[in-house]
């Protein structure tokens, strides 16, 4: 059997859904192919929205403890995993639920299947489930497109030398699932979903050691706000051991046996789990390309222009399998360019900011051009930092460990970057996202009243920095 769709989107995450919706709006007929049984895609059922639910729940607990500088003191939480997973899982079919009623009042037809290109315009349906299920009754059938949105996303890397076939060994899918609270937890890679991940394990109660291949967390973030993070994880993890190389890995029945080799953590240890946390790859093998025009570049990003069209013209792509960023905000309005492409609009993916946000404690967060990129590239920049030392709501909340900065063109006074440190800087960026893609300058930031006092003020106060006319920072005015 054969059936046909005006468009098919290939994959129902972020961007994915994002595309389809928009095009149904847009008047074209559109079909989602979804392998997963839920709407959603890794962001929403493996990662954004629950590790964000659990880093909640790690805030509490800790700020929870830091209240004995107030003189209020709790008792050591106890932690039901059961309930902690359930309530995730409650989290997770409500948003899922939400999205197959916005599916069903669009019109847009949902096809759980895996989809396999056979050629530029056919699509082969296989059972979605890993083993052949007799009850799946879409075998043998083809779905005919006038158009492809390709948005498969990316999964979890893992490397044949940590695939020892042992469930102690997880990847960031298997350390969403909450198993159960190990005692120790060895987190290969400092990134972000590392750190984030590690961060939860630590305040529900394992003892959390990391170890970064290269000399510093979070690499390619800026150093300044890398800092302070590092400052306070190590205050909380077991252990963080930077330029140290995981050799093997060993299956030890109860524990995993791990040897190292680094200046300050060599040998043999053993750890009752371990999250391979090294990066994730776009999905863009076994699901038949070659059989298309599609060009697929040496990493395995599919290679796209700004409307995201491929060399297919009957196929386009977006989110993780169109490069990087790999974020979920990136795809979402990818999706909506690609809708508005296919409808006949003049629409192209030009940002000037794509904000990122690592969800730890303090978070980070950034966006635009930052001062390393800068360097690199030799383009003429100033800096301007405003410590949180210097706020009044950081200090009434107890978080001075937080920085603002900005990156200013200093021929024209535009703001080009924005780099935050601090608890809540990942909702404190979106201002500055704003502001770059207006164009504003530095007074325009500084000549906006924020109110007061909160930690959305850091920003026009960096930016009063960089004028000369900070209250709380003495700086010379700029001649």
């Amino acid at each position: 059997m054969a059936i046909h769709s005006k468009v098919v989107v290939l994959g129902g995450g972020p961007g994915g859904y994002a595309a389809a919706f928009l095009a149904a709006d847009l008047g074209l007929e559109t079909t989602i192919v979804e392998a997963d049984s839920r709407l959603g895609g890794t962001c929403l059922l493996r990662g954004c929205i629950p590790s964000k639910a659990l880093l909640h729940v790690a805030k509490v607990i800790s700020e929870a403890s830091e209240m004995t500088h107030w003189g209020v003191e709790y008792s050591k939480p106890r932690v039901s995993i059961d309930k902690m997973r359930a309530r995730k899982e409650q989290i997770l079919d409500t948003l899922s639920g939400g999205l197959a009623q916005l599916a069903k009042r669009r019109n847009v037809r949902v096809i759980n299947a895996r989809g396999i290109f056979v050629d530029s315009q056919t699509l082969q349906l296989e059972d979605p489930s890993p083993r052949p299920s007799p009850t799946w009754g879409g075998a043998g059938e083809r779905l005919t497109f006038d158009h492809c949105i390709l948005a498969t996303g990316s999964v979890p890397a893992m490397p044949k030398m940590f695939k020892i076939d042992s469930p102690r060994v997880m990847d960031s899918t298997g350390a969403l699932a909450l198993e159960d609270v190990p005692q120790s937890l060895l987190v290969i890679g400092g990134g972000y979903i590392g750190l984030e991940m590690g961060t939860v394990y630590a305040e529900i109660g394992s003892a959390v050691t990391v170890v970064e291949l290269l000399d510093g967390l979070l690499p390619g973030a800026d150093r300044d706000l890398v800092k302070p993070l590092e400052k306070r994880l190590r205050e909380r993890f077991a252990g963080i051991h930077l330029n140290t190389k995981v050799v093997e890995l060993k299956d030890a029945g109860e524990k995993v046996d791990v040897r190292v080799e680094g200046a300050e953590f060599n040998g043999t240890h053993s750890f009752d789990r371990v999250l391979v946390s090294i990066g994730r790859r776009p999905v863009t093998s076994g699901i038949g390309l070659e059989n298309t025009k599609v060009k697929v570049n040496d990493r395995g990003f599919v290679v796209v222009n700004n409307k995201q069209q491929t060399a297919d013209p009957h196929i386009l792509a977006i989110g993780d399998v169109a490069g990087e960023p790999m974020l979920a905000h990136k795809a979402s309005h990818e999706g909506k360019v690609a809708a508005e492409v296919l409808a006949g609009h003049a629409a192209a993916f030009e940002p000037q900011a794509i904000p990122a946000v690592v969800f730890t404690d303090p978070e980070i967060a950034w966006a635009g051009l930052m001062a390393d990129e800068a360097k690199r590239t030799g383009r003429d920049v100033a800096v301007v930092q405003y410590p949180w030392q210097a706020s009044g709501r950081a200090i009434a909340i107890g978080r001075t460990d937080g920085l603002t900065k900005w990156i200013v063109d200093p021929s024209t006074d535009r703001v080009l970057g924005c780099g935050i440190v601090g608890a809540g800087a990942g909702e404190l960026i979106a201002e500055s996202v704003v502001a770059i893609e207006m164009g504003c300058t530095v007074r325009d930031v500084a000549e906006s009243i924020h109110p007061h006092p909160t930690l959305g003020e850091t920003l026009s106060f960096a930016a009063d920095v960089y004028l000369g006319t900070a209250t709380e920072v003495y700086r010379p005015k700029r001649k």
